[in-house]
């Protein structure tokens, strides 16, 4: 029954032969290892030492590189520097404005307190000088005379100008129906009549027949009129004195122009 368990059962028993090989691997791999060193790291330690040593030595190898690369490089531009100081040198050298000459320094003397002159005890010859002195003299006066005129002059030009400005009259727009009495009215007639009316400030317009029902037409006219010299109740009251034509006045359409 032992037997037939550990048959069956997955175990690793010869593992201790693959640690060996692997370890005889890598020993060819980075070289003969001191018996030293094997005794103290074991049998199952891998000889790493060399393999980190030789690694070290690539890298070291290619630092050196690289820096002798840069070292190039820095170079280069050290002379590139230099070629360009050289150039602006002869630049500045050659311009005309160029001036070698440094700054002068200014020394400035330490301030030293002036004393007001003395003032001299005024004569009396230059008393009676001074009292002579006009201070509002004739000169100032003409001078506010001549502005005094050239004003009133602007003032008289602009009440002339403002006065000679047509004052904004207000007009209204007024669409009128004119209703006939009946059918048998005369129509040409009636906006004769209308027409006939003769105010200050009433101007007539276009007119037309518009239809109302049973035959009967109306008088739609249009006329302009000055708000402050005709009124709607003045038009209304000498349109209804025709009482042979017209039976009523009504507004249609009021608008201030």
């Amino acid at each position: 029954m032992a037997t037939n368990f550990l048959a069956h059962e997955k175990i690793w028993f010869d593992k201790f032969r693959y640690d060996d090989a692997e370890r005889r691997f890598y020993e060819q791999m980075n070289g003969p290892v001191a018996g030293a060193s094997r005794q103290s790291s074991g049998p199952g330690a891998s000889s790493g030492t060399s393999g980190d040593h030789s690694e070290l030595v690539v890298r070291i190898a290619s630092l050196e590189v690289e820096n002798q690369s840069l070292r190039g490089v820095v170079q280069e531009l050290q002379q590139a520097i230099s070629k360009l100081e050289a150039r602006l040198n002869v630049l500045e050298k050659s311009s005309p404005g160029h001036r070698a000459t440094a700054p002068q320094t200014q020394h400035v003397s330490p301030m030293r307190q002036v004393e007001p002159p003395a003032k001299k005890p005024a004569t009396p010859a230059e008393d009676d000088e001074d009292d002579d002195i006009d201070l509002f003299g004739s000169d100032n006066e003409e001078e506010d005379k001549e502005a005094a005129q050239l004003r009133e002059e602007r003032l008289r030009q602009y009440a002339e100008k403002k006065a000679k400005k047509p004052a904004l009259v207000a007009k209204s727009s007024i669409l009128l129906d004119v209703k006939p009495w009946d059918d048998e009215t005369d129509m040409a007639q009636l906006e004769a009549c209308v027409r006939s009316i003769q105010l200050d400030g009433l101007v007539w317009g276009a007119s037309k027949l518009v239809p109302v029902g049973y035959g009967i037409r109306k008088l739609q006219i249009q006329c302009v009129v000055e708000d402050d010299k005709v009124g709607t109740d003045l038009l209304e009251e000498e349109i209804t004195k025709f009482e042979e034509h017209v039976q009523s006045v009504d507004i249609a359409a009021f608008n201030k122009i």
